[in-house]
This record gives structure tokens, C-alpha cells and sequence, in this order.
């Protein structure tokens, strides 16, 4: 599957909001976002058009997959996916997205990013209830427990989030153990559980036009 490649930052600016995609960067003065405050293109103009609705809804659903590091064909197909399920499509869709393995590593407190939690999986660092398992697009079940794979533990990554992992604040679905360096799926996100920035309703009359 592909992904990305391009500036980080510039997706940032392109929206005018911070979307946390560099990890401790973001929260310093060195962010770009911070240092500059047009959008990509703008040569120095901080003024931004007012955007229509669609605009706005086109506006959520870029927030929504530039945060969690999925393209365009991918992000249709989920969101297919979540139009198929019971309930509210545009929280479906949220939920089916911090489902994903990628997602679960970066809430576990086991990558800065969610873009570094992809590599730690795609290079086989991360295994599922003791299982080697290399896709970042892998939902997770209830029960299921994410750790490290034993030959990683000597590497210069995993000592210092094991240093990191002490001050961070896993979602109440996970149930993170310190000291063994895992995370337990003890229940399925719901709508309560998603970061409130994401209008999961805008993505949805996005797709509906």
C-alpha cells in the first residue's frame, strides 16, 4: 500500500492547524506552523479565502486522513466499509480508524507519530498476541495484545520509549503494561473515545454528493 512522502509540515499549513504529524516537533517553536503562518503557496499571505461547505467538508475529511496517514483510494474503501456498518457511518469510520495497528502503537505511547509507529510495524518491531505481523492497516480485536518482538529490545528506539512510554496516557480501551512493554485491547473505541477534532458528519456529506 502507499503512502505519502512528501513534507509533513506542509499538510499542516495547507490546513492551518497543527495535526501532531512530527511528534515532539510539533509542540516546539521549530513546528512550521508556528513559524509560518500562510499556507503553502500563499508567499507570505496570512489571510485564507472563506471556504464554502463543500469546502469545509473537504476541509474535515484532509484533516482526517492526513492525521491518521492513509491515501485517497484506501480512505474511500474505509469509509465503504464503515457505511456498511450499524450505527453512525461518520463514527464508523473514526473507529475504524483508530482500529488500526499503526494507531494503536502511537496511542500505546510506543512511537512519537503515527508515520513512526508505521515504520515500527512495517519493520517488524511490533507483534500481535505473539505473532509477527508487518501491516500498519491490521484492525485490532478485543483481547488482542500488542508487544515488542524480543529481538528489537536492544535497539536505541525501544530504550527510549520505554523511557517515554512512563508519561504517556493510553486511551481507556488500552491497558498498557509498563513494565513488559504491552498494550491490551480490553475493548473496542466507541464514539465516546474519538478525539472530538475529527467531524466524522463533514467526511460523510463529503461522500454523499
Amino acid at each position: 500500500m502507499g503512502r505519502y512522502v512528501g513534507p509533513s509540515c506542509r499538510l499542516c499549513r495547507y490546513l492551518g492547524e497543527k495535526l501532531m504529524l512530527k511528534g515532539e516537533k510539533c509542540a516546539t517553536p521549530k513546528c512550521p506552523v508556528e513559524r509560518r503562518k500562510s499556507p503553502p503557496g500563499g508567499y507570505g499571505k496570512t489571510r485564507r479565502r472563506r471556504l464554502s461547505d463543500r469546502g469545509m467538508q473537504l476541509r474535515e475529511k484532509q484533516k482526517v486522513r492526513f492525521s491518521y496517514g492513509v491515501l485517497e483510494r484506501q480512505f474511500r474503501r474505509l469509509f465503504a466499509e464503515a457505511k456498511r456498518m450499524p450505527g453512525i457511518a461518520g463514527d464508523n469510520l473514526l473507529i475504524v480508524m483508530e482500529r488500526r495497528l499503526d494507531n494503536v502503537v502511537y496511542s500505546a505511547g510506543f512511537a512519537d507519530s503515527r508515520a513512526q509507529a508505521r515504520q515500527v510495524v512495517r519493520h517488524d518491531h511490533i507483534r500481535v498476541n505473539g505473532r509477527k505481523m508487518d501491516i500498519p492497516s491490521y484492525l485490532v480485536k478485543e483481547g488482542d495484545v500488542i508487544s515488542w518482538h524480543e529481538g528489537s529490545t536492544d535497539t536505541e528506539l525501544y530504550k527510549r520509549v520505554a523511557q517515554q512510554v512512563k508519561d504517556s496516557t493510553p486511551p481507556g480501551w488500552l491497558e498498557l503494561d509498563e513494565e513488559r512493554m504491552t498494550a491490551k485491547v480490553t475493548a473496542l473505541p466507541t464514539a465516546d473515545d474519538i478525539d472530538r477534532k475529527f467531524d466524522g458528519k463533514a467526511v460523510v456529506e463529503y461522500y454523499s454528493r
